[in-house]
C-alpha cells in the first residue's frame, strides 16, 4: 500500500506539473479548474462531470462542484491555454512532422436539449453497403505524430451544420491545415479518400505543404498529355518495390509502384504511388513529395499507412474517456470539454515518450495488467494504469494550490519599568 501511495503522489505531481505549463498565463481560479478537470478525467476515465467530481474528494456538496465546473466550461477554451498547449506539443514533434486530418462523429441519439444538434453518419454502425444516420455532431481533428510515433492533437473542433453562422466542413478543415502550417512551418499532411477534392490540393499548394492523399476511383490524372482515369493507370502497372507495412493492426507485405502525373487542380507535377497486395483493389496515393529512389516510395506509403493511428486516437478517446457520454449542452462548453479531454490524451502521449525503465511508467503499465507485453498503440493501457493508481487517492489536487499569505512578525511585549 505504501508503494501505491508513493506512486499516487508522484503521478499527481506529474499531472499538476503538466497542467501548470498549460495554464501558467491564466488566473488562479482558471489554473485550479484546469488541474481539477484534467485530474478528474484521468482518475475517473470519464468526461461526465459527476464522475469527475467523485475523484476530486471535496467537502462541498456535489451539485455545487458540478455547477462550478459547468460555469468554467461555459466560458469556452481559454486562448492563452490553447497557445501554451501548442507550444508544449511542438517540443515533442520530430524535425519532419506528419499531420493526419480526419473527421469523426459524436452521436447523441437520445439528446433533445443539446445546442445545434444535427444529423451525422454513425461510423460505428455504418458499413460499406449501409449508412446509419443519427443525431449528433461532426468532429474535425488534426493529429501530429510525436517522436514516440504516437498521435497528439493540434486541432480539434466539434461542429454542426445547424449552427447559426456555420459555413462548411471544408472551412474547418482549412483552418486545421492553416494551424498546422503556422505551428510547424512545413509538414506532410496524410489524408484518406474523403479528402480527394481539388479544393484540398489547392489549399495545401497555397500553404506550401507536402501531402499524401488517397485517391478515389473517380479521379482523373494528366498522363503523357492525356487525361486518364487513375484506375486505368493502376491496372496498367505492377508493383516492383516490395516492403512491409502496418495496416489494421497487422504487418502486411506490399508491392509499390509510382508514376509522374498531373492533377486537375493545380496542373503541377505530382506522383501517383500505387500499393498492391493489401486491399482488394490497389490503393492510389497522390503526393507532391519528391521521389528519387525506392526508399522515397516506401516512405510515402508508410506515411499514409501511419494514419490508422488517428483512427485509434478517436477510438481511445471514446472508450477510455467516454467522449460521447457528456451532458453539457452548449456547443461552446462541449468544445471546452473536448479541449480538456485533448489535454488528457496529450498527457498519455507525454508518458509514452518516457524511457521504458522510468519508474512511474513501469508502475502505470504494471497496474494496467496488460495481456500483451508490447503493443504499437499504448494509450489504452496507460489510461487504464493511471486510473488504477489514482484510485488509491483520498484527496484531489485542490489542496496543492495553497494560498500564499504574507509573513507576519511575531508579537513582542516590552516591559516598561
Amino acid at each position: 500500500m505504501a508503494n501505491c501511495t508513493s506512486n499516487t503522489y508522484t503521478l499527481k505531481r506529474k499531472i499538476l506539473t503538466f497542467t501548470n505549463k498549460i495554464s501558467r498565463h491564466l488566473s488562479k481560479p482558471d489554473r485550479k479548474f484546469t488541474a481539477d478537470i484534467t485530474y478528474g478525467i484521468l482518475a475517473s476515465g470519464s468526461c461526465l462531470l459527476t464522475d469527475v467530481v467523485d475523484q476530486l474528494h471535496e467537502s462541498s456538496k456535489k451539485i455545487n462542484i458540478v455547477d462550478r465546473l459547468s460555469r468554467h466550461l461555459d466560458k469556452g477554451v481559454p486562448a492563452k491555454a490553447a497557445v501554451s498547449y501548442l507550444h508544449a506539443i511542438k517540443k515533442w514533434v520530430p524535425a519532419e512532422p506528419v499531420i493526419h486530418i480526419d473527421d469523426s462523429d459524436v452521436v447523441k441519439p437520445d439528446g433533445y436539449k443539446f445546442e445545434a444538434l444535427g444529423i451525422v453518419r454513425d461510423g460505428s454502425e455504418s458499413t460499406a453497403t449501409k449508412n446509419v444516420y443519427k443525431k449528433g455532431y461532426h468532429v474535425t481533428e488534426a493529429c501530429v505524430l510525436t517522436t514516440s510515433n504516437h498521435p497528439v492533437s493540434i486541432f480539434s473542433q466539434i461542429h454542426s451544420s445547424q449552427e447559426k453562422d456555420y459555413k462548411s466542413a471544408n472551412a474547418i478543415t482549412f483552418h486545421a491545415m492553416e494551424q498546422g502550417a503556422a505551428l510547424f512551418g512545413k509538414a506532410t499532411f496524410a489524408m484518406d479518400r474523403g479528402y480527394d477534392d481539388n479544393k484540398m490540393f489547392l489549399k495545401l499548394d497555397e500553404l506550401g505543404q507536402d501531402y499524401v492523399i488517397r485517391l478515389t476511383s473517380r479521379r482523373k490524372l494528366l498522363y503523357h498529355n492525356k487525361w486518364t482515369m487513375a484506375t486505368e493507370l493502376r491496372n496498367r502497372r505492377k508493383g516492383k518495390v516490395k516492403t512491409s507495412v502496418f495496416y489494421k493492426g497487422k504487418e502486411h507485405e506490399a508491392y509499390l509502384s509510382h508514376v509522374k502525373v498531373q492533377i486537375t487542380a493545380s496542373k503541377k507535377d505530382i506522383y501517383l504511388v500505387l500499393v498492391y497486395g493489401i486491399t482488394e483493389h490497389p490503393m492510389m496515393l497522390a503526393t507532391n513529395k519528391e521521389i528519387k529512389s525506392k526508399d522515397d516510395v516506401i516512405r510515402v506509403a508508410r506515411t499514409y499507412f501511419s494514419r490508422w493511428k488517428i483512427e485509434e486516437y478517436f477510438r481511445c478517446k471514446k472508450q477510455m474517456f467516454q467522449f460521447e457520454n457528456f451532458r453539457v449542452r452548449k456547443l461552446k462548453a462541449i468544445n471546452a470539454l473536448n479541449f480538456y479531454i485533448t489535454l488528457c490524451m496529450a498527457f498519455l502521449a507525454m508518458i509514452s515518450m518516457e524511457s521504458e525503465t522510468n519508474a512511474i511508467k513501469v508502475s502505470i503499465i504494471k497496474t494496467a495488467d496488460p495481456i500483451k507485453e508490447k503493443v504499437f498503440f499504448c494509450y489504452y493501457r496507460l489510461a487504464k494504469g493511471i486510473s488504477g493508481i489514482l484510485s488509491y487517492a483520498k484527496e484531489g489536487v485542490r489542496l496543492w494550490f495553497r494560498t500564499k499569505r504574507p509573513a507576519y512578525r511575531q508579537l513582542c511585549l516590552k516591559l516598561v519599568a
